[in-house]
């Protein structure tokens, strides 16, 4: 894998191209509609509703950029894993050394992320030293407050 190359779900390139056909199409027809109200109200240089529509609309081409940027390099990857090794996709429950409580995770693309879902990135410090783990394997990490130790409890 390359350094430009993003790892999604296919859910997650389906949804980045719908969001990515959205904005090219309702959303800067919104944004044009918006910025030619806001001409017809006069003096540009003290125009409130004119400065909001291109700050808007500098924002929604910078999104168009950075999400046909992902479609363009996006690495799909899909359910072929090995059950019993963590990698993408991976259903996972780890307990931390000296806890008696597991946390469940989903290891996913750093597009998909979001540890409050339980989506973790693989190429997150924790995502990165659980690739290729199996069920009963302990690993340490390195964490902003010293190396932490894990154990892998299930693996599906």
């Amino acid at each position: 894998m390359n350094d430009t190359e993003t790892v999604v779900s296919q859910e997650k390139f389906d949804e980045m191209v719908k969001e990515l056909e959205n904005l090219k199409t309702v959303r800067r027809t919104e944004i044009a509609k918006n910025l030619e109200y806001a001409r017809s109200l006069g003096d540009l240089s003290e125009n409130a509703e004119y400065q909001e529509a291109r700050e808007l609309q500098a924002a929604t081409e910078e999104r168009i950029r950075k999400l046909e940027e992902l479609v363009k390099n996006a690495k799909i990857v899909t359910d072929g894993k090995k059950k019993d090794v963590v990698g993408f996709g991976s259903h996972i429950t780890i307990r931390k050394d000296g806890s008696s409580e597991g946390h469940e995770y989903v290891i996913v693309g750093s597009e998909e992320a979001d540890m409050r879902a339980h989506k973790l990135s693989h190429v997150s410090p924790l995502g990165a030293a659980l690739m290729g783990k199996k069920k009963g394997d302990v690993f340490t990490f390195e964490t902003p407050n010293g190396k932490q130790t894990y154990s892998v409890e299930k693996v599906s």
